[in-house]
């Protein structure tokens, strides 16, 4: 355990002393500790490149992995719950069909994804990278399986006793019983879209709609004729970190409960 620790924790503990270093610090002295600290200098160039880009950048990264995130979660509920409680011919072999996206890589997706975006005129525009985002094989499976095992069928049916519609029960009862795993859902998509790389390098061309991962390496790509873009893009890529962090921490007390609640049957 300490050295798979240690396997994700050195690369981070590398950002964050290389983020307070100048640039002549950063090539000479020791990466795994302080030097000059010249962090909030760092920050400021950041924050000032071109007119504010880098926060334009996050604010994009912000909208696709929020709203992204937000609608592959419900679209995984739905079905997942559709798989578990619903009884229809085909059923089985749909559900195969869902996980057998799983071994597809993206990258083969690519191409058929980009001229699908580009019949229907939606290249270099914000709805280029959300449509695609909003599917979620792991997350169909995931849902199924928790609907299945923590939602009785005696409360489905007592709710439609009462008068309650499909929908209605859906929103009301359903997602209520399910939290944990649509809050692994939610955070496996976010993570996922905050992170995707490719799609919004063959879709978008205008810079001002890049999510931070691709603008971090535009910038990058420039750092060999300007080697003061490294502070700029280390500085950069731990500020784009934080949003990452503060959601795990925000939602983790979800997962416990779901880990506990079995324990209190």
């Amino acid at each position: 355990m300490v050295a798979l620790a240690l396997y994700f924790l050195i690369p981070v503990l590398w950002m964050i002393f290389a983020s307070t270093k100048s640039t002549a610090d950063l090539n000479s002295s020791f990466g795994f500790w302080f030097a000059d600290i010249h962090f909030v200098q760092n920050l400021k160039t950041v924050f000032v490149l071109q007119d504010g880009i880098f926060l334009r950048w996050m604010g994009n990264s912000l909208l696709y992995a929020g709203v992204g995130s937000l609608g592959a979660t419900l679209i995984a509920a739905a079905a997942g719950y559709s798989l578990a409680k619903f009884h229809f011919a085909g059923r089985d072999a749909l559900l195969g069909f869902i996980l057998g996206g799983v071994l597809i890589p993206a990258t083969v997706l690519a191409l058929p994804t980009y001229i699908l975006l580009d019949r229907v005129g939606l290249i270099n525009t914000y709805w280029a990278v959300f449509l695609p985002s909003l599917g979620s094989t792991f997350g169909v499976f995931l849902c199924r399986i928790y609907v299945a095992s923590s939602v009785p069928d005696e409360i489905i049916e007592a709710a439609r006793v009462d008068g309650a519609g499909e929908v209605r029960i859906f929103f009301t009862i359903v997602l209520r019983m399910v939290v944990p795993a649509l809050v692994t859902v939610f955070l496996f998509s976010f993570i996922s879209i905050w992170n995707n790389f490719f799609l919004p390098l063959i879709v978008l061309n205008d810079e001002r709609k890049w999510p931070v991962t691709l603008g971090l390496y535009s910038l990058q790509q420039s750092a060999q004729s300007d080697p003061d873009i490294v502070r700029t893009v280390v500085t950069g890529s731990l500020v784009s970190t934080i949003p990452l962090v503060i959601l795990f921490l925000v939602l983790q007390r979800y997962w416990r409960s779901g880990l506990t609640a079995g324990a209190l049957k």
